[in-house]
């Protein structure tokens, strides 16, 4: 049988395999070796399982991963997220709308020690939802900005996806993190700029909230003291050099482990953080495993070359299939976990982008933002149900009116980062990452 005709077959094979909800690392592992055996054998086939998992089980860059979600746990039970809040709060809160905009900055810092759009999400849903809807904001403002910011969680570096992004493409996980902090920051301006607009239109949508007096600002500020040390050491120790970004991630886990400890941390505390990374971890690692031995089939069947070709042949500009790409990852942000969807369709994509000349740590920042967006797109976006699951009084219909304001924004932003790679290159190139 033609290799490229199995590898169709296979690609089919898994997607129902998926819906059928086999766990998506266990069908991408399944469909591979299966396929494999059927175009060189068995024996070979069976190899896989134990070559290729134990290959990127090896690989350091798995550690980061699990090191960064660690982090991110203790931060939470630490209540360094909450620390982070106040300030952003004390800072821009008696403007209208400003405990949203306190919400967007706060949700860019939990991700600067997090990683996980998810955990951003569900944390300040916890934060910051009461305290909005307290102060008599609309429940479109408050769920929107939450569902919305939590995005920033995948793109403010460290991001767990642009780790794995880079180990899968053998890209400096470095330079990914440092093309995603322009990008990033635009996002946190622009979803502000759009808060600021909301409120002028609709006064009534986010009250002004009492003026803090610049010496209480300083107290708040200087309480802040935790996230603001964690934030300096892991980032700053990477981009200068002093850690690599396995001992910044080791650094940043210890030391938000001992404040938690200071903070009162009970053993049930500790053992749910280490369930919960544990679990995670888990996942990701069963979807890397899987993923490597289909990649290896996808490899083999001859299809990630049969994809440039056939693009090649349909004559049309780069624009046209970048946006093709786009409407793609859109679509699978919305329906996949990221985590899936980017794994799922590197081994096709991937060598697309490197054929068209592009850039990939640029691609790699654009990946990650499309996916973002499709996190907060109908019919499922994961941060809307994960809002909708925090809060049973926000129904579906409110958080996703309150979401359109910021996608639009978010359109922008893409459209930006599209027309000027700039913004993703200008910062890894000046530091000699690339």
């Amino acid at each position: 049988m033609d290799p490229i005709l199995i590898g169709a077959l296979g690609l089919g094979a898994m997607f129902v395999l998926i819906a059928l909800h086999v766990p998506i690392g266990v069908a991408m592992g399944i469909t591979g070796v299966a396929s494999v055996g059927f175009m060189i054998g068995w024996e070979p086939a069976l190899t896989l399982l134990g070559t290729e998992p134990s290959a990127k089980i090896e690989d350091e860059g798995l550690a980061v991963v699990a090191l960064f979600l660690l982090m991110g746990a203790f931060a939470t039970e630490a209540g360094v997220s909450a620390d982070m809040y106040r300030l952003a709060y004390a800072m821009v809160g008696h403007f209208r709308g400003g405990l949203a905009m306190s919400t967007i900055g706060g949700c860019a810092g939990f991700g600067a020690i997090c990683g996980s759009s998810i955990a951003t999400t569900a944390t300040m849903a916890k934060i910051a939802l009461p305290e909005m809807l307290d102060r008599k904001y609309k429940p479109t403002l408050a769920s929107g900005c939450i569902a919305a910011g939590g995005t920033l969680g995948m793109l403010v570096p460290p991001s767990v996806v642009m780790i794995i992004y880079g180990i899968l493409t053998e890209e400096s996980i470095i330079a990914l993190f440092a093309a995603a902090i322009f990008p990033g920051a635009i996002a946190t301006v622009l979803y502000c700029i759009t808060i600021a607009i909301i409120v002028r239109l609709k006064p009534d949508s986010g009250p002004a909230g009492e003026r803090i007096p610049w010496k209480e600002k300083l107290s708040v500020l200087i309480a802040s003291w935790r996230f603001l040390l964690i934030a300096i050491l892991v980032s700053g120790g990477i981009y200068t050099g002093i850690f690599t970004i396995t001992e910044a991630a080791s650094v940043g886990a210890s030391l938000a482990f001992i404040f938690a400890i200071f903070n009162g941390m009970k053993m049930e505390g500790f053992l749910n953080c280490l369930s919960t990374t544990a679990a995670n971890t888990g996942m990701i690692f069963i979807i890397i495993m899987g993923a490597s031995v289909f990649s290896y089939f996808i490899t083999l069947s001859g299809l990630p070359d049969a994809s440039v070709q056939f693009i090649k042949s349909l004559n049309a500009s780069d624009f046209i299939v970048l946006f093709m790409l786009m409407v793609l990852y859109l679509i699978l942000g919305s329906i996949f976990d990221t985590v899936a969807a980017m794994v799922i369709t590197l081994p096709f994509v991937y060598p697309v982008i490197i054929d068209m000349g592009y850039d990939p740590i640029w691609w790699g920042v654009i990946n990650v933002m499309i996916m973002e967006i499709g996190m907060i797109t109908p019919p499922i976006g994961i941060n809307v149900f994960v809002l909708n699951g925090m809060s049973k009084d926000l129904n579906l219909k409110t958080i996703y009116a309150g979401i359109f304001p910021f996608f639009m924004t978010d359109i922008v932003r893409l459209a930006i980062c599209l027309i000027f790679p700039a913004t993703a290159l200008w910062l890894p190139k000046a530091w000699g990452l690339m």
